[in-house]
């Protein structure tokens, strides 16, 4: 099978493409240089996995005494407290921002995807110690969108890293527009919604990959690629991107799509937006969204579309759902009982209507997530 591999990084693969095509991945360099690419096909092979544990390292909200239990071949382990023989002096933080852990088992190895980094990083750094989760075991790190409550907490995490980091760990994105500076637009308040670091990236020493066709990732999952609107869904628009590079910060005009480079600021239609996907062995696939501004139907149906399965076990993450009235919600939730997956966990911007409909609908496949949740599936 074709891969990638960074130079920097011998002889650990860090991302390869599947199918017969030639690798389609860019390499990215951290201030604009692009090696060539070619398309993959509409699908590519994607691997089975043995196990599959996803921790929330950071979503709106807890309850730090909701009980744990299980749910067919799926175990939630619920966080609690930071208890010890001392009293506590801190817990774990929840804020409006999503970060995950993904922890999959195939065979007697283990990979660790860290996607997603919240909105500051005191509480990612504060949550991955107490949740246990060691940067140094970490094969690649994937961001969603370009959005502060994905990537806030991402400069601060990586200088608290230190030198535990593998060199030239992935950092995956869905293109150039990921780096663009944005603005949020819409309520409550509009104002700078930031822009990446570049140079907090270089400074880690990471290998920065455009993931935008599919593309497997640290040998157990594959990335969407950016995703096509196929179904009913509506991409909103609250924040707009600033086209350029300003002190460093920014995107270059040359790397976004030719309906792009001439504007100054341009409606956010997040066409750079990936979903992290994996296979799990008699069950199917697990697709963690993010966010979903690109709509959670649309999502899925890419996952199953780029890698030929139909059958999919679990939908999870941000479904982008509370800005919507109840009709377009019953509409997705209609969507997704089409698709019929075995669970769906809503998180960070889904809004609590889903999660009512969703409760009435569909009893036995809707679960609860809170930060330090821990969603086991076994095959």
């Amino acid at each position: 099978m074709p891969r990638v591999e960074a130079g920097s990084v011998g002889r650990r693969e860090v991302v390869r493409a599947g199918g017969s095509a030639a690798v389609a991945l860019a390499l990215q360099s951290l201030f604009g240089g692009l090696k060539p690419a070619r398309a993959l096909e509409s699908t590519i092979a994607v691997p089975e996995i043995d196990r599959l544990a996803v921790r929330v390292l950071i979503d709106n909200y807890q309850i730090a005494v909701a009980p744990s239990f299980k749910r067919d071949n799926v175990e939630i382990e619920r966080y609690g407290w930071a208890l010890g023989e001392a009293p506590p002096d801190r817990a774990i933080v929840s804020e409006f921002g999503l970060s995950l852990h993904a922890a999959s088992v195939q065979g007697d190895q283990t990979r660790n995807l860290l996607i997603d980094f919240g909105f500051t990083s005191d509480a990612l750094n504060n949550n991955l110690q107490l949740l246990s989760v060691n940067p140094a075991t970490l094969d690649a790190l994937v961001l969603s969108h370009g959005h502060y409550d994905h990537f806030g907490g991402l400069t601060g995490f990586l200088s608290a890293s230190g030198g535990k980091l593998k060199p030239g760990t992935p950092f995956v994105v869905g293109g150039e527009e990921c780096f663009c500076a944005r603005q949020w637009t819409a309520p409550p308040l509009p104002g700078n919604f930031g822009a990446i670091n570049r140079s907090a990236l270089q400074a880690a020493k990471l290998t920065v990959v455009s993931a935008e066709q599919p593309a497997l990732i640290a040998d157990h999952a594959f990335i969407t690629g950016q995703v096509p609107l196929t179904t009913f869904e509506k991409v909103l628009s609250p924040s707009k991107m600033t086209v350029g590079i300003n002190g460093g910060f920014g995107c270059y005009p040359d790397k976004l799509p030719e309906d792009e480079r001439q504007a100054e600021t341009i409606p956010d239609k997040f066409r750079h937006e990936i979903a992290t996907v994996y296979n799990l062995s008699g069950r199917g696939l697990v697709v963690l969204t993010s966010c979903s501004h690109r709509g959670v139907v649309n999502i899925v149906r890419r996952a199953q579309a780029v890698s030929g399965i139909s059958k999919v076990h679990a939908v999870m993450g941000g479904f982008h759902l509370a800005p919507f009235d109840e009709t377009y919600i019953r509409q997705v939730i209609a969507g997704l009982k089409e698709i019929n997956p075995d669970f769906v966990v809503p998180m960070h911007c889904t809004g609590e209507p889903f999660w009512d409909l969703a409760r009435a609908e569909m009893p036995n496949k809707a679960l609860r997530a809170y930060t330090g949740t821990r969603f086991v599936f076994n095959a």
